[in-house]
């Protein structure tokens, strides 16, 4: 990948953008909450109401779940550092993708993960997620090799891509109309695989877009 250093962002830019990715990602489940709401409060329609409930019920899940989950993936996900189970990644990216269009299988050969390969881990899972936009399988291998980590994410579906966008940020570079809320993520998770001097491939072949990503050990 380019070593190019990255465009300069100011941390209100960067705050601002990041805001907007969250917002966008909670705006589907925070207004279909809203919808039911309203017809619960619609005395016209008694007959829609246990139809609301369920709405409700499965709208407030799916939030709970993006919260989390983004909580984790754009910031500290609690204060305390360490390492974090696998098993609670797996719940956090169900709570985020579960019921959808995408599955997951998992190859993993340790038990646990740094908090900061974690966030890694849960970014990258939303770019191979991207590139398979009609659904698909995405395959996540974790292994530790002589102390160091290699997490490879393979998106497996109809037409699966690498866009432009996707290669211009994960290689720490500004798109040519400049960040949005769609394009911030992958150069933030570019930011934290700097972060953890770490490097990450990119490969596109068939229908299958592969990410892998090799973290050193820690001196």
């Amino acid at each position: 990948m380019s070593q190019t250093p990255p465009p300069k962002l100011t941390p209100s830019g960067l705050s601002s953008l990041m805001c907007a990715r969250i917002c966008h990602d909670l705006l589907s489940p925070v207004s279909a909450l809203g919808t039911a709401i309203e017809v619960l409060s619609d005395e016209d329609n008694p007959e829609m109401h246990d139809e609301a409930i369920a709405l409700i019920k499965r709208s407030a899940g799916q939030t709970s779940g993006k919260l989390q989950f983004l909580r984790l993936a754009f910031g500290a996900g609690g204060s305390a550092s360490g390492r974090i189970g696998f098993d609670f990644l797996k719940t956090l990216i169900n709570g985020q993708y579960g019921g959808g269009k995408h599955q997951f299988t998992w190859t993993i050969k340790t038990d646990d993960i740094d908090k900061l390969h974690g966030r890694i881990l849960l970014n990258a899972v939303m770019i191979a997620v991207t590139s398979i936009p009609r659904g698909g399988v995405v395959a996540i291998k974790a292994e530790d090799k002589s102390g160091a980590t290699i997490l490879t994410l393979e998106a497996t579906g109809e037409k699966a891509r690498i866009s432009d966008m996707v290669k211009t940020t994960l290689g720490g570079r500004m798109p040519e109309d400049g960040f949005d809320g769609r394009s911030i993520q992958p150069f933030f998770t570019a930011m934290l695989v700097r972060e953890a001097k770490a490097k990450l491939e990119m490969l596109l072949r068939g229908d299958t877009a592969s990410y892998v990503i090799f973290i050193p050990p820690k001196i």
